[in-house]
């Protein structure tokens, strides 16, 4: 049966879409035309007539108007499901539709984003991916066209998506490039016109959203910058950036710092060329890949202008296809040989310079935690793996790789550098490839490559790079910054450096290189000589270095954090103080100061101590800031100073307080992860490594830093710089929490200490989910008079707790690391009793908590019990979850006598069995101790009538339960049972006991 929607093969198979939209049309078509029916079509006759119409508009031309008005009228999920079909046939279908169909299409498009359907963006951006690259058909050209006339008819609907936009732009740019090439050809005039148009105007009236491509929106500008309506622009974006008037954008590095998504890099590659490259890459194996790269280039690369698609290809593979782990360590052809391969098929020379580039574009901005290690990897295993058979290969490679550095950006090449060593740091530590020695060593590359490849991965082993944001920002060399020398008013210099790490040769040389995830500020303080100025030399000093501080710090936070650095240290190590009655001049003050820190920073997307930018463990950001900076000096000195300038950022709104608690709470966390790991590793030692822990890391190297300069020594320490004394990092952390209370205290002497504590907890628990363990272990291990036992806490931590998190409590307080509850039964009652008023899943938490301490407490279990049944909670259909929780204490706590006895001694009421089901519960747990407790139990009672506990206050014993006992042994459960088979008490004189005690408590035993 012929189609009317596409082009149907020989023995091909009858496409299911197509199929279900024509059986829908010839079953619903007498209701396809008007009158319509007024009634309102249920679910599946919705669905059926959505199919209906849209077959029906494709298929119908004459009638397309028609049917589309039915649609708006039976509509009733936004056009959801409609254009979701729509979105299936262009994926499915696209390339076999009949040239009529394809018009109908682009027509039914454009009434879409007339009516804003919903998921219209995902419709334009399937149909943005049919636009082949390299492909000059008239079809293919029309596509691209109808597209862009239904972007500028709607371009204030276009605005208002940024996604559709970004992704039009990125289309078009790239389209551009090819179709620039062809001058003279009147089909393409029109059409270049209108992108240059499209693609000026975008870039020139809505560069803020540009921004959002990243840096591949340089590579695509390059290739467009011969054309002079782009010549003008790029010179615009390198030396006149406030041009574009993007609130933020100050130079161009700050795109090279951005990686694109990879949602851009599948806008250049048609979904079928996808299908096929994924298959290529998931399941196609070494012995069989010549066939079907054969395949794949007749069908794709077959005609020299689809040589232009290869870089897109190859940025497809590096950016957006990354396979598991089973397929990298199976027999699967990798990525790199592909690119290899695809290198190989270029025949001229600026397609391949656009594919090695493509192939190593994110090298030259690498940065481990903006980047994914995934995009760089085919770069190196291709140049490994070339040099046995293909050295021509790997010498090309690095020979583009070292020019490109060198001459893509001659301003920024110090940027560039960074990105490049830095990549080949991360791929050896991470274990991409074992170490450059393969490359190094190798004789068939020149000495000066060697050279170059040696020298930019010492570079990288010897340097902590700052993050991209930051570095991004810098737009030449950093100068050594002067400071005037206190002692005879002549300039000092302090070099700009980096704090390093040595390396230790007992350790591999992926753990002995420098943790790229840290960025340590400037450590050059130690240089100071004269670290205890004088008035007129602190004057001098600080007066220079705040005036030069917003300047510094609005070209780079890098430099402004060192330059604040150098300032809070020069006040805090002074035997000055400044006070109301010190003649000083004003910008020196704490409070003045302090709103200088504030506006220097504030033009990195946050205010000082801002909660979106502190979470808690995630340790980039926060670390690099003024906020961490100005907390751990205070923390070192405690100066009065330091402790106003905090307080004024309170009082003024600020979240000091919570971003101070989980500061030094994470200092202790990871602090009590080394203790405990080095501890398993060698109990003797009592030096802690600490390097893989990297807020404690930035902590202890600040510490150094701060110790340097007060003492004027630089050779302080810490054995090899990657160890600390177990004393020293006792001390760091009380040192942490001491400052912590001292800050409260002196914030609001009016409130009580816990208040305020549990001020910032809170504050901190709104900021998020993540990172709360170490807070809540940190508070209770450390502040635990403050918290240990109070029921906001409590409530706080199951709040906001995840499962995962109150997990990992559980063993912390079974291993008695911290209390939750405290030694105080009162305490436990009172908090038992305001849970009541608690969600089921809050009660749940707390009692799954409550069980895990007090099992391994030395709480008194039977004085506890009682107290609990007597808040009215015995009823188990209204307690429900008390009354389980206490069943679960009382079966994990092991039967001593004390505990049977006042188990015996609880009433029925509405339990349902509790005494007697936690007595089943022994049995199988801990028979033996059971009986042994029950002969010494009954030992103890004085028989008058009821049973009655000599030692308690006249509780009467729950005949229930004896029952129960005296039933199980009658009926030789004891026999039966394996656990309880030797009990040290004589059975059959307990059995006599209880049946003495139901005689004369007036029931009677039915044997």
């Amino acid at each position: 049966m012929n189609s009317k929607l596409h082009r149907v093969a020989p023995f091909e198979f009858v496409n299911q879409l197509e199929a279900s939209l024509r059986e829908a049309f010839e079953c619903l078509h007498p209701k396809l035309r008007p009158p319509f029916s007024l009634v309102i079509p249920s679910p599946i006759e919705y669905l059926e007539l959505n199919q209906a119409i849209l077959y029906g508009i494709l298929t119908e031309p004459q009638f397309a108007k028609v049917h589309f008005t039915h649609l708006c009228a039976i509509v009733t999920d936004g056009y959801k499901f409609f254009v979701n079909l729509i979105v299936k046939i262009v994926f499915e279908l696209y390339t076999k539709l009949l040239d009529s169909v394809k018009v109908q299409l682009i027509w039914i498009s454009r009434k879409m984003v007339d009516v804003s359907a919903e998921g219209v963006q995902n419709l334009l951006i399937c149909l943005m991916r049919q636009i082949a690259g390299g492909d000059y058909s008239d079809w293919n050209l029309w596509l691209a066209a109808e597209l862009l006339r239904i972007f500028q008819d709607n371009w204030e609907w276009l605005l208002e998506e940024p996604l559709v936009l970004t992704s039009a732009l990125f289309t078009y740019l790239r389209l551009l490039a090819d179709h620039y090439r062809l001058s003279g050809v009147s089909k393409f005039e029109t059409l270049k016109q209108m992108e240059i148009d499209f693609c000026i105007r975008v870039l020139r009236n809505h560069f803020d959203l540009c921004l959002r491509i990243g840096r591949d929106l340089i590579r695509l500008l390059q290739d467009l910058s011969h054309i002079p309506e782009f010549q003008a622009l790029c010179k615009d974006l390198l030396s006149n950036p406030a041009e574009f008037r993007a609130l933020g954008f100050s130079d161009i590095s700050q795109i090279y710092a951005r990686r694109t998504s990879s949602q851009y890099h599948l806008l250049h590659i048609t979904p079928e060329m996808e299908t096929q490259l994924r298959f290529l890459l998931t399941h196609v194996r070494w012995r069989n890949h010549r066939r079907y790269q054969t395949w794949f280039h007749r069908k794709f690369l077959s005609r020299p202008e689809c040589e232009t698609i290869i870089p897109d290809i190859v940025r497809f593979i590096c950016c957006a296809h990354h396979p598991p782990n089973e397929v990298i360590q199976s027999d699967i052809i990798p990525r790199w040989a592909i690119i290899g391969w695809l290198l190989n098929c270029c025949s001229t020379n600026h397609v391949a310079s656009s594919v090695k580039l493509s192939l190593f574009y994110d090298w030259l901005f690498y940065h481990e935690k903006s980047d994914n290690v995934m995009n760089i990897e085919p770069g190196i295993l291709l140049m490994v793996n070339s040099v046995t058979k293909y050295i021509d290969m790997t010498c090309s490679l690095l020979e583009f790789l070292f020019i490109r550095v060198d001459n893509y950006d001659v301003v920024r090449r110090d940027f560039l550098v960074r990105g490049v060593s830095s990549a080949f740091h991360v791929l050896v530590r991470k274990g991409v490839v074992h170490s450059l020695e393969v490359l190094t060593s190798c004789s068939s590359l020149s000495p000066s490559l060697r050279q170059r490849l040696s020298c930019m991965f010492l570079a990288s082993t010897s340097e902590a790079f700052p993050m991209a944001m930051e570095v991004s920002r810098f737009s030449r060399p950093l100068l050594p910054l002067k400071l005037p020398c206190p002692s005879n008013g002549k300039s000092q210099e302090l070099p700009v450096q980096e704090m390093r790490i040595p390396e230790s040769s007992g350790e591999n040389r992926s753990d002995r290189a420098l943790d790229n995830s840290i960025s340590v500020v400037d450590n050059s303080l130690a240089s100071c000589r004269k670290p205890i100025l004088s008035c007129n030399g602190f004057l001098g000093a600080i007066s220079e270095l705040v005036e030069t501080l917003g300047e510094a710090a609005k070209k780079s936070k890098v430099t402004g954090l060192q330059i604040l650095e150098k300032i809070l240290f020069l006040f805090v190590n002074t035997k000055f103080s400044i006070g109301v009655e010190t003649p000083v001049e004003s910008s020196l003050r704490p409070e003045a100061l302090a709103h200088q820190i504030m506006e220097a920073f504030k033009d990195y997307g946050a205010n000082m101590f801002d909660p979106r930018v502190f979470r808690p463990l995630s340790c980039t950001d926060e670390i690099q800031s003024a906020a961490a900076l100005v907390i751990c000096t205070y923390i070192f000195s405690r100066h009065q100073m330091m402790q106003d300038m905090m307080i004024f950022w309170s009082r003024n709104g600020y979240q000091v307080g919570p971003w101070f608690l989980v500061y030094a709470s994470t200092i202790a966390y990871e602090a009590d992860m080394i203790c405990s790991r080095n501890l398993m590793d060698d109990q003797s030692s009592n030096k802690l490594n600490y390097t893989k822990m990297p807020f404690l890391k930035h902590h202890i190297y600040k510490y150094l830093s701060f110790m340097r300069f007060q003492t004027k020594n630089c050779s302080v320490t810490c054995e090899s710089d990657s160890v600390v004394e177990f004393k020293l990092l006792l001390k760091l952390k009380e040192d942490a929490f001491i400052s912590y209370i001292m800050f409260l205290q002196s914030s609001d002497a009016s409130k009580p200490l816990s208040k305020l504590l549990f001020s910032d907890l809170h504050s901190c628990c709104d900021w998020g989910a993540e990172g709360l363990k170490p807070l809540f272990c940190a508070i209770f291990r450390y502040l635990s008079d403050l918290s240990t036992g109070k029921e906001e806490f409590i409530h706080l931590l199951v709040d906001h707790s995840e499962h995962a998190n109150l997990v990992a409590l559980e063993f912390d307080v079974c291993l008695k690391r911290f209390s939750l509850f405290g030694p105080d039964i009162e305490t436990i009652v009172h908090l038992v009793k305001c849970s009541l008023n608690w969600g089921s899943v809050e009660q749940q938490k707390l009692w799954g908590l409550m069980i895990s301490e007090l099992s391994v407490s030395s709480i008194q279990l039977e004085k506890l019990v009682p107290q609990i049944f007597d808040l009215s909670v015995s009823d188990s259909n209204v307690h429900s979850i008390v009354v389980e929780g206490l069943f679960n204490l009382c079966c994990r706590c092991a039967p001593s006598p004390e505990l049977v006895g006042m188990i015996l001694s609880l009433p029925d009421g509405n339990t349902g069995g509790f005494a007697a089901s936690v007595l089943a519960s022994w049995v199988v747990s801990n028979g033996s101790m059971l009986f042994g407790s029950l002969v010494e139990c009954l030992e103890k009672i004085n028989w008058e009538g009821y049973l009655v506990l000599q030692n308690s206050t006249g509780v009467v014993i729950n005949n229930s339960s004896t029952l129960w006992l005296l039933t199980f042994l009658n009926k030789g459960g004891l026999e039966s049972n394996n656990h309880i088979s030797k009990v040290p008490a004589d059975v059959q004189h307990l059995k006599d006991k209880l049946m003495q005690a139901m005689v004369d408590s007036g029931k009677q035993l039915i044997s």
